[in-house]
């Protein structure tokens, strides 16, 4: 699953755990969604207008996606299906390589936003799971 390694203190303070706050390990949290729901909501903020999806994790097994979004959203995140998780910069980098064994990038870093906007991607998730549902009904 993606979000092995993470923190989930509630504590918005990126500099609260041991390890000196460096800039090579941004404090961000992991919205984590399945895989089927998580592809839906990337199509639906490509298509959107801006640049409203940053970097974007999948487990080998593709289960599960996570996007990367800015600090203190897990404090309220309450988007069903989902879990966000706090990292305080640890087991997460913004390098080429996959931050978390078991993972790899589906969207990297670089070819991206810093952070996926927390607001959008509530709305693309709502979006996705309607369609999602749509579909599934249709059969």
């Amino acid at each position: 699953m993606v979000e092995a390694g993470m923190e989930t203190s509630q504590s918005n303070d990126p500099c609260t755990h041991d390890d000196p706050c460096t800039p090579s390990e941004p404090a961000c949290d992991l919205v984590t969604v399945p895989a089927r729901q998580g592809l839906e909501a990337v199509d639906i903020l490509r298509r959107g207008a801006g640049e409203a999806v940053g970097p974007v994790l999948h487990d080998d097994g593709c289960d599960t996606l996570g996007f990367l979004v800015p600090p203190g959203t897990a404090a309220a995140w309450d988007v069903p299906g989902s879990t966000c998780t706090e990292t305080n910069g640890r087991g997460l980098s913004l390098d080429p390589e996959p931050p978390l064994e078991g993972s790899d990038w589906l969207l990297p870093p670089g070819e991206a936003e810093l952070a996926t906007d927390p607001v959008e991607l509530r709305r693309a998730l709502g979006e996705a799971a309607r369609l999602i549902e749509a579909a599934d009904s249709c059969r």
